[in-house]
């Protein structure tokens, strides 16, 4: 696997994102190569993951845009995004869906 992908993986399990899912788009018509989902605890979990984000990745990545509500932060590090969720959000916008039909499109071409 990726490191930088392993990196964000940890950082999100060390702090207890649950349901942590990786999404490899690589050669896909998507626009980032890799998309990481996660579950947060609750509206503060969500933003205190962040944060732990921020930390243990900086200065090696460079946030490029941060989008935050209580309820879901989405993260563009250029090749890779990572969207924290708490768990209605992440059951009714159902990326995990979307995503794997990106992924099954890919490997059908």
């Amino acid at each position: 696997m990726n490191p930088r992908i392993e990196k964000i993986s940890s950082i999100l399990d060390m702090n207890k994102a649950e349901n942590i899912e990786v999404f490899e788009l690589i050669g896909s018509d998507y626009f980032a190569d890799y998309v990481v989902l996660a579950s947060s605890l609750g509206e503060r979990h969500t933003i205190a993951l962040l944060d732990h984000l921020k930390r243990g990745l900086k200065p090696e990545e460079q946030f490029l845009y941060v989008d935050e509500s209580g309820d879901w932060v989405a993260i563009d590090l250029g090749d890779i995004l990572i969207h924290i969720l708490t768990p209605q959000y992440r059951l009714k916008y159902d990326l995990e869906s979307f995503l794997k039909d990106v992924a099954a499109r890919k490997n059908k071409e």
